[in-house]
């Protein structure tokens, strides 16, 4: 597929998709005869991922790392995993930070409902 349909299946401009080549998350792209970028379903696997690391907040430069072992096969599997399992403890990490954020955030909205209900009553 053209990067036109690859962009609307993965939910990222042709300028994003052209820098993410650029920067080395997508070196294995197919080049027709004419020169333009041909994706297939392997790509769109791969887009979601660097997707769904983004939205965890890892960071680009730690995407390019894990691009650059992907690209060098099986015998990075175990480096790979040792990133990604450093990644998870990083977000485990900030989600409890957030979930003691929300605790404190419903505490203080059962509070000034509490104190709503007091002063409707005066």
């Amino acid at each position: 597929m053209n990067i036109t349909t690859f962009s609307k299946r993965v939910g990222l401009s042709p300028h994003t998709i052209r820098y993410y080549e650029k920067i080395g998350l997508f070196n294995h792209v197919q080049r027709l005869a004419n020169g333009h970028r041909h994706f297939t379903e392997k790509d769109i696997e791969w887009a979601k991922f660097i997707q769904r690391l983004k939205e965890t907040d890892m960071p680009l430069v730690e995407i390019q790392q894990y691009a650059k072992l992907r690209s060098q096969g099986n015998t990075t599997l175990e480096s790979r995993q040792t990133l990604l399992e450093n990644h998870a403890k990083a977000l485990q990490t900030k989600l409890n930070a957030q979930q003691q954020h929300l605790k404190k955030l419903n505490e203080k909205i059962a509070f000034y409902k509490a104190q709503t209900i007091l002063e409707n009553n005066h």
